[in-house]
């Protein structure tokens, strides 16, 4: 017989809430439906969403990093 256990998880399933920061940065535009402050003559409406592309970008290879021998 074969006496294999499975493998532990040794990811915490505390990484999965860091999807929640990226969630929760652009949840109420409200917050960043303006003009200025401008960045390179960006409104910020828009740079500030693509800094959450980024943020989300980073956020998710920190998520994969962390649990993938999980």
């Amino acid at each position: 017989m074969d006496n294999t256990q499975p493998k532990k998880k040794k990811g915490s399933p505390w990484w999965y809430l860091l999807v929640l920061v990226p969630l929760i940065g652009t949840l109420f535009p409200s917050f960043y439906s303006s003009v200025s402050p401008e960045l390179w003559g960006i409104p910020f409406f828009y740079w500030y969403q693509m800094l959450w592309v980024i943020i989300s970008a980073l956020v998710t290879s920190v998520m994969y990093l962390a649990l993938k021998d999980s």
